[in-house]
């Protein structure tokens, strides 16, 4: 699943993203490669993909890091931006990252995308990436995104210290009762041992026999997670229908058609977002936050929205579709009336 030879595996309990709070801590407490903790460093900054997810930036800002947004584009990160910020800046010890099927943009890093994070010389020697492959195989389609191996581009150019990788069971055995994993270089996990040989005694090996029993290999995985796919896939084309049918000529909003992941990404009018998830709310239907995907949780447009149609039946899902909808065309006209007075 993850690409990165098994021996450079550290699995945990349920919850990979428990394994990124506890990477920050270390960089926090005690440092990365023998420099200073971050904690002892004058100022410490975390690059942040947005919109992107919402765990991330709490993380980050839970220790007082400095998050500075990065404009998400079509093949990923704007990567223009985030080699001119490593290279010219030391306080920048980090990227977070969600490489296939982005939370909440649905976007697959391009394969430039990902060499160019390979080919990445940060001018802060303890930076690293947080590449987090929550959706790594989680397709929707017979025409499924593929992500370049970056374990394999960092090899090639000699910058495997630079990132950690992590996944999960999660969203495909059982939430709260999955199998976390953290792979790393040789380096680096050498590093973390030291921290999780004292942290714990060692995590659920009973609930790891179950996945191993459960799912027995790759191929176990895949075969599972079409089952997935027939429960999903038509979930997420009753969203993009509803929103075309409903909104699809009135020039107020876009949104994602993703081939796969969890998230639909949905952009309505600037200054319109917050209004639309209070309007939802007033009626009976809770949405994330807006603003939520960006770092402090402040959407400088006002405008992302992050649908999440997973959970709800189908029956329920179509009836909170359309009253979205009707909110997002109420906000847009109430902008429209306003500008126009």
């Amino acid at each position: 699943m993850i690409g990165v030879p098994a021996e450079q595996i550290i699995l945990g309990n349920n919850s990979s993203l428990q394994m990124m709070f506890d990477c920050v801590s270390k960089g926090y407490t005690h440092g990365y490669s023998g420099y200073a903790p971050w904690c002892k460093q004058d100022s410490v900054k975390f690059l942040c993909p947005a919109p992107g997810y919402d765990r991330h930036f709490a993380v980050t800002e839970y220790f007082g890091i400095e998050m500075i947004p990065v404009p998400m584009l079509k093949t990923g990160p704007d990567m223009d931006i985030i080699e001119r910020l490593v290279q010219e800046d030391e306080t920048i010890k980090g990227c977070w990252c969600v490489p296939k099927y982005s939370n909440p943009t649905g976007i697959t890093y391009s394969d430039e995308t990902v060499r160019r994070f390979a080919s990445l010389h940060p001018a802060a020697k303890d930076f690293r990436i947080m590449w987090d492959n929550a959706y790594c195989v989680h397709d929707l389609t017979d025409t499924p995104d593929t992500l370049l191996n970056l374990y394999e581009e960092c090899l090639k150019q000699g910058t495997e210290d630079n990132v950690l990788f992590f996944a999960s069971t999660s969203k495909i055995s059982f939430p709260g009762a999955g199998v976390a994993a953290l792979a790393a270089s040789k380096n680096n996990i050498a590093e973390l041992k030291e921290r999780f040989n004292v942290q714990t005694i060692g995590p659920d090996k009973l609930n790891q026999l179950r996945h191993i029993l459960f799912l027995h290999d790759i191929d176990g995985v895949r075969s599972l997670m079409q089952g997935h796919r027939k429960i999903l896939e038509p979930k997420f084309k009753l969203v993009v229908d509803v929103l075309e049918k409903e909104l699809g000529d009135l020039g107020i909003a876009k949104w994602s058609e993703p081939n796969g992941g969890y998230f639909v990404n949905l952009d309505v009018m600037n200054g319109c977002a917050k209004r639309v998830v209070g309007l939802c709310k007033e009626a009976g239907v809770i949405l994330t936050d807006a603003g939520a995907t960006y770092p402090y949780g402040q959407d400088p447009n006002d405008s992302n929205i992050r649908i999440a149609p997973t959970f709800p039946p189908e029956e329920e899902l179509a009836g909170a579709m359309h009253l979205l909808c009707i909110c997002v065309r109420l906000a847009a006209s109430e902008k429209l009336l306003s500008e126009r007075a």
